[in-house]
């Protein structure tokens, strides 16, 4: 598996969002097997993992990255701020890089550009192929409202509380090809859909398939996409092995014969916005009963179905103290609100986010993120 995480740049003084990726890619320094690169707008950069059978080194890597993303904003008089939307200064319409790419796409999707400043967290985890990379998402596919509630991490918008825990959301929902993807019976079904998709001119190519799962076009894997970026590093690295073990146990369903289960379109979206709104702290739809429970016991499911995976790759308790920490510490969203009522100053909820990001917080500054180190095997 391997994890690419987005972050706004951010003025230390202003604490607003600033269109100054490109000078802050240029200082980025050389490491082992990542990256880090300018992404749609100037005011985001993207860090990318290499790929890791360990969760131990995938979290070491995470880490790793975000040391060298701090270091090469900090030597611009900048800062990073991993957070699913921006929460101050010029934002819309949003500073988009000049790609030729991108201004093909905003050509064709026009105003839609406006709300898409905003920096997720995407998951690749190998498959054998890539029928069974379309067969395994239809396994992920009805977990995907539970994994958006956990990972919650944009309230807040250009200045003002949106009201939900995941606005980014919301932003991305409104593109034609985006959200929980439909159930596909085959790899012939998803190519016959995404054919009529680019005929219609609702994808520019396929790199343009912004479903929350999705086969890359590019890489042998299977994409997760639904989860706002987390503030801080450890968050990812739950989130990470939880993904993984739902791919690799639908890969092995699959082998088995079994294409997932049909959860109907139109109770997935209804889940999907319910989990954007409130988050763990609230509740969710289980698309099972089609009833609401509390959020944190719909996590606790998950954690159940994939026990037996985590066991028996002696990850369990990593993944079980990681989603204690969480659920004491509440969502990104709950802590950002949580900094701004200290005060009622948004400043303040740009710098805990600031401190989070940084996986080595400078003499001084607060932890956000709470609790004890987990036991990782992390390569510092």
């Amino acid at each position: 598996m391997g994890v690419e995480e987005e972050y706004f740049i951010v003025d230390p003084r202003t604490r607003a969002a600033v269109p100054h990726a490109e000078a802050v890619v240029a200082n980025v320094a050389d490491w082992d097997g990542g990256s880090v690169g300018t992404e749609f707008t100037r005011q985001q950069i993207e860090a990318r993992t290499a790929p890791f059978t360990s969760l131990g080194e995938l979290a070491g890597q995470i880490r790793r990255m975000r040391r060298v993303a701090v270091a090469a904003a900090r030597a611009e008089g900048l800062r990073v701020a991993a957070t699913g939307t921006p929460i101050l200064g010029d934002v819309i319409p949003p500073p988009i890089a000049d790609v030729p790419r991108y201004r093909e796409t905003t050509e064709m999707f026009r105003a839609l550009q406006d709300g898409q400043n905003i920096c997720a967290c995407h998951v690749h985890v190998h498959v054998p192929d890539r029928a069974t990379a379309i067969l395994a998402g239809n396994h992920v596919r009805p977990w995907l409202p539970v994994l958006l509630s956990m990972t919650g991490n944009s309230p807040y918008l250009a200045g003002r509380d949106t009201g939900y825990a995941s606005w980014r959301t919301l932003s991305w929902s409104g593109w034609p090809v985006a959200g929980p993807p439909p159930f596909f019976g085959s790899l012939g079904h998803f190519e016959d859909v995404v054919g009529t998709l680019l005929e219609a001119g609702a994808l520019k190519d396929r790199r343009s398939i912004f479903w929350d799962v999705r086969p890359s076009a590019h890489l042998p894997t299977l994409e997760i996409r639904v989860a706002d970026v987390a503030s801080a590093y450890k968050e990812t690295v739950l989130f990470a092995a939880l993904v993984r073990a739902l791919v690799v146990l639908g890969v092995q369903a699959v082998g088995e014969g079994d294409k997932g289960p049909r959860v109907p379109a139109e109770l997935l979206r209804a889940a999907q916005w319910r989990a954007a709104r409130d988050g763990i702290e609230g509740q969710g739809l289980d698309v099972r009963s089609g009833r609401l429970r509390p959020a944190v016991m719909l996590v606790d499911a998950l954690l159940a179905h994939v026990r037996p995976l985590l066991e028996a790759w002696g990850e369990y308790d990593t993944v079980e103290r990681l989603w204690g920490m969480l659920r004491a510490d509440g969502s990104g969203a709950a802590r950002q609100r949580a900094d701004y009522a200290r005060r009622g100053r948004l400043t303040d909820v740009v710098d805990g986010l600031i401190e989070r990001s940084d996986p080595d917080p400078r003499p001084g500054e607060r932890e956000h993120s709470g609790g004890e180190m987990v036991a990782l095997t992390i390569d510092n």
